[in-house]
């Protein structure tokens, strides 16, 4: 594993692999569908484990060094170590998560800080109309404000009752359950209030902007 990895480590091959799915159109049905009536998205299968995606980079950093620096159009920017998080107040939420690689898994058990408890600590300033994640991998992804600020959402340090491992972004990733899971940007170090969009890893690479899974918004 590395410390403080960076995305000059990554498969290449995996990369390009995905691109070519978005280029393809890979795994694309052409249905949507309404979650409130239907719970597996088009295209997806429900699996009962959790698979393990990323670019090759596992970054494993020491507690005691690890800081999450929230920061952007904020009217307080902040700078918490991993003391700070776990004395914010805890929320738990159970959600299913979607990858865009066509799995599903149902009812997740979620523990952290809510995206709600975080937007009320730093108040996003008028302007601030999205919010761009950066990783220890150097890994980012974007999502509008109103996405983030979403009942839902957490920065999750615990899943199904115990911390979340390295391998699964942990000790702390973001959580976007209407979202498919790359939005939800594993071993998240910053998170960054912006006026403008700012595309991230894959959306820069044919993935789409927004990634609502009911309306298979796989790839841009």
């Amino acid at each position: 594993m590395a410390e403080d990895g960076d995305l000059g480590s990554v498969r290449p091959k995996l990369v390009e692999s995905k691109q070519r799915w978005a280029r393809e159109g890979r795994l694309l049905t052409g249905v949507t569908a309404d979650p409130d009536r239907v719970r597996l998205p088009p295209g997806q299968r429900e699996v009962k484990t959790w698979p393990v995606l990323d670019l090759g980079v596992q970054p494993e950093i020491p507690l005691d060094k690890w800081r999450l620096t929230i920061d952007g159009l904020v009217d307080t920017p902040t700078v918490w170590r991993w003391d700070d998080i776990l004395a914010q107040p805890a929320f738990e939420d159970v959600s299913d998560m979607h990858c865009v690689t066509a799995w599903s898994r149902f009812d997740n058990r979620w523990r952290g800080v809510s995206a709600l408890h975080l937007l009320s600590a730093v108040q996003p300033k008028a302007e601030a109309n999205h919010v761009i994640f950066h990783s220890y991998d150097t890994y980012t992804t974007n999502v509008a404000l109103d996405a983030f600020a979403d009942d839902d959402v957490l920065l999750a340090t615990h899943h199904d009752g115990q911390p979340i491992t390295v391998e699964h972004g942990g000790p702390l990733r973001v959580i976007l359950p209407k979202w498919y899971l790359w939005k939800s940007a594993k071993w998240v170090k910053r998170i960054e209030f912006v006026a403008a969009d700012r595309p991230g890893f894959w959306e820069e690479r044919g993935y789409h902007n927004e990634a609502d899974p009911w309306q298979e918004q796989r790839y841009g």
